[in-house]
């Protein structure tokens, strides 16, 4: 397990089938694994396949799951090794939520996670999830005329 900020974390199979108690809600992002976290754990599961490019669809699911549980929790993001699909998300969140431009996140990440690759293709597939959330922030203030959850900074 390898702490990227103070409430987010990346870690592999084995951390996410015996999480520490200091995590409370667990993201698992390998397709090919499942767990049984403990009760204590919110937890979900949004499969990303491994080595190959991220979907925009499932990025952009698993950055809103982070936005949404992040500001009240202690997150892990798992996959098989914990190296790339669970970097990847995060570095997807790092940009979308926080604001960051994809050099620093990644160096953050990478600085924090020795030996982590991100997913080929993260970059553009980060900017489509932010054009996504983008769209959707201008169709909940078009929509009703009901302002919604306010936007993202993702630029």
């Amino acid at each position: 397990m390898h702490a990227i900020t103070d409430t987010l974390l990346v870690g592999n199979i084995h951390d996410a089938e015996e999480p520490s108690p200091t995590i409370s809600a667990l993201l698992l992002v390998a397709e090919e694994h499942d767990v049984t976290p403990p009760s204590w754990i919110t937890y979900a599961k949004i499969p990303l396949k491994e080595y190959g490019p991220p979907p925009v669809p499932d990025l952009t699911k698993a950055v809103d799951w982070l936005e949404e549980h992040v500001p009240a929790n202690r997150v892990m993001v798992c996959c098989r090794a914990g190296m790339s699909r669970s970097v990847s998300v995060v570095i997807a969140y790092l940009c979308c939520v926080q604001g960051m431009a994809y050099d620093e996140a990644a160096g953050l990440a990478l600085s924090r996670r020795p030996g982590a690759v991100p997913l080929p293709t993260l970059r553009v597939a980060i900017q489509k999830v932010m054009w996504e959330r983008r769209r959707r922030a201008t169709q909940k203030v078009t929509d009703g005329g009901h302002q919604g959850k306010p936007a993202s900074r993702c630029a």
